[in-house]
């Protein structure tokens, strides 16, 4: 048990930490996957998939069309598909989001527009991994057999 603890020790230490806050300024628009460990800011436009494990803010501004995983997360802008958060999704009144919301705890503000489904979690899983496995888990208990 002792090896056990200096070995979750260690492997906290080995983990890159990455406090630097990532930008995606107003006039710019990307298209593809963006992963990262750091905090991010859009103020522009991404069309693909966001994930971190820090925050993510989508600015006044910021667009995302496509499917967002982070830990805590504050919109203002628009989303458009789903977006997924392990702790705090807030949304401020100019947000607007048409999709799905998945989510431990979620914080709405008078004036935000939300059109799609919403899944409050009970615990702090949402990550882009866990959900496919839990598709798979769900169709297997269903009788559908999944392709690998």
């Amino acid at each position: 048990m002792f090896v056990s603890v200096i070995l979750k020790k260690m492997a906290k230490y080995n983990e890159p930490e990455n406090n630097a806050v990532n930008l995606i300024s107003n006039g710019t628009e990307i298209t593809g996957d963006i992963k990262s460990n750091g905090d991010i800011r859009i103020d522009g436009f991404l069309s693909g998939n966001l994930s971190t494990k820090g925050k993510v803010v989508i600015g006044p501004t910021g667009r995302v069309k496509g499917e967002v995983y982070c830990k805590n997360s504050e919109v203002s802008g628009s989303v458009e598909g789903k977006i997924s958060v392990s702790q705090l999704l807030t949304l401020k009144a100019e947000s607007k989001i048409t999709g799905e919301i998945l989510t431990l705890k979620l914080s709405i503000e008078p004036g935000a527009k939300f059109t799609g489904n919403c899944k409050m979690s009970e615990s702090e899983n949402n990550e882009p991994a866990s959900f496919g496995k839990e598709t798979e888990k769900a169709g297997e208990r269903a009788g559908e057999k999944t392709s690998k």
